[in-house]
């Protein structure tokens, strides 16, 4: 009787534990988006004229280019700036066989007229790949679950980018919500909306 009530016990303590482990997890990842990160980059984003979506759509007016990513940050000035990853040759054709590329510039005009960086450097590269072959594998455009976002949060979307996080292929859509990062995810297959972090 008494090694039941043990086992009992052990077992309470392990769900326990397992609970705080996955809070702290969460707030971890809550962390991320932190005002300390992002702050910078809210107090300007209203200067921008133009949103992420019309940065999608103009990266990607010469089909078969594609939006992988898109994003407003700050660059390397501490300038507010709208960058989109596309993969030049679409999403039918490999990373190898791609042409991966970002397109940035100041969102601060009428026009957005911006810089192509063809990647060459390892680090971009693999992250541009990773994009191109979840986007490739997702029956959705990144236009579609900004879509979802905008009406699942107000604010507004700054950032979208196909990930995998604890072995999952997502999508993660942060949005500027009355001075905060609101981050949400969509499942990459189904478009449906995972836990907000």
């Amino acid at each position: 009787m008494n090694t039941k009530k043990n086992l009992l016990s052990l077992f309470a303590v392990g769900v326990i534990g397992v609970c705080l482990t996955v809070g702290f997890a969460q707030r971890a990842r809550a962390a991320e988006y932190s005002q300390a990160e992002y702050g910078p980059l809210l107090a300007v984003l209203s200067k921008s004229k133009l949103t992420l979506a019309d940065g999608i759509t103009q990266a990607a007016a010469k089909a078969p280019e594609t939006a992988i990513s898109a994003k407003f940050e700050l660059d390397d000035h501490k300038q507010l700036s709208l960058s989109v990853y596309t993969a030049e040759k679409g999403l039918d054709t490999d990373a190898e066989h791609n042409v991966l590329k970002e397109l940035a510039g100041s969102p601060e005009g009428e026009r957005w007229s911006p810089e192509v960086e063809v990647f060459e450097d390892a680090k971009h590269l693999k992250r541009s790949a990773a994009q191109l072959t979840l986007m490739a594998l997702s029956p959705h455009a990144l236009l579609d679950i900004m879509a979802k976002a905008g009406k699942e949060q107000q604010g507004t979307v700054f950032s979208i980018t196909p990930v995998v996080e604890h072995r999952q292929p997502q999508f993660v859509v942060l949005v500027a919500a009355q001075g905060k990062v609101v981050a949400l995810r969509y499942n990459l297959m189904t478009g449906e909306s995972m836990k907000k972090g």
